[in-house]
C-alpha cells in the first residue's frame, strides 16, 4: 500500500514538473507535447490513487488530452506541405518565408489570373480596391511624368492597402502576366478577424517591401558606380 502511494505521488508530481515545464516553453508544438505527456501521467494518477479509478476526472483529462492533441496534430499539418493547396505549389518558393498553412490562408482569398498586357492595377491618386501579385510578367510604372519597368515577383497596391492613402503612380502589365488578386475590403474583414491570416498578409507586404528597397539601393549604386 505504500509503495503505491509512493508511485502515485512520483506521477503526480512527475505530471506537474511537465505542465510547468511545458507553460515555460515558448515553442507551441514543445508546449503541447509537454502537456499532453503530463495529461497521460494525470490520467494514470487518477486511474491508481484509489482502490476504484476517479472516472470523472479520467474522462475529464482524456477530454483535454483529446484537445490537445488535435490543436498539436493541427500544428504539424499547418508546417507541412500537406498544407499547401495543389494549384498552388508551384508557386510556393516565392512565398516559402510562410509557414505552408499560413501560405494556404493567405492563397485561399487570391484569385489566380490571367491578366493582358495593358491591363492597369492602379491609378495614380485614385483609390486602391486590389492588391495584386505578379507571378510572371513585368510591370510598367509610371510616375510623376516618368516611366520605367519593375520585375515580376512584387506585390502591387500593398503600400496603399497598408497606409489607406491613393495610389501613388499608375501601374500596367507590360506584357500578357499571370497574377495573384485580392479584394481590399475582402482582405481588412477577414484580417480583423483572423489574426493569423492578418500576420501572414503582413509577412508577405514587409518581405516585398524591403525587397523593394534592397532592390532600390542596388540599382542607385550601380547608376552611381
Amino acid at each position: 500500500m505504500y509503495e503505491e502511494f509512493v508511485w502515485s505521488d512520483v506521477l503526480v508530481l512527475m505530471a506537474a514538473g511537465l505542465f510547468v515545464l511545458g507553460y515555460l516553453v515558448i515553442n507551441q508544438i514543445g508546449l503541447r507535447l509537454m502537456l499532453l505527456l503530463g495529461t497521460v501521467l494525470y490520467i494514470w494518477y487518477y486511474a491508481i490513487v484509489e482502490d476504484t479509478p476517479l472516472w470523472s476526472a479520467v474522462w475529464a483529462s482524456t477530454a483535454t488530452g483529446i484537445a490537445n492533441l488535435i490543436g498539436l496534430l493541427s500544428l504539424f499539418y499547418r508546417r507541412s506541405r500537406w498544407a499547401i493547396p495543389k494549384k498552388f505549389r508551384d508557386i510556393y518558393s516565392q512565398f516559402d518565408a510562410l509557414p505552408p498553412g499560413d501560405f494556404r490562408k493567405l492563397m485561399g482569398a487570391s484569385k489566380r489570373l490571367i491578366r493582358k498586357a495593358g491591363h492597369q492595377l492602379t491609378e495614380e491618386g485614385s483609390q486602391v480596391h486590389t492588391i495584386y501579385y505578379v507571378i510572371n510578367g513585368s510591370v510598367e510604372v509610371e510616375k510623376f511624368g516618368s516611366r520605367f519597368s519593375i520585375p515580376d515577383g512584387i506585390f502591387i497596391g500593398e503600400v496603399a492597402y497598408l497606409t489607406g492613402n491613393r495610389a501613388s503612380a499608375s501601374t500596367y502589365l507590360s506584357r500578357d502576366s499571370e497574377v495573384l488578386e485580392w479584394d481590399v475590403a475582402e482582405l481588412k474583414q477577414r484580417a480583423s478577424r483572423d489574426p493569423r491570416f492578418r500576420l501572414a498578409l503582413d509577412a508577405m507586404i514587409s518581405l516585398d517591401l524591403a525587397g523593394k528597397v534592397a532592390r532600390a539601393g542596388s540599382e542607385r549604386q550601380i547608376e552611381g558606380a
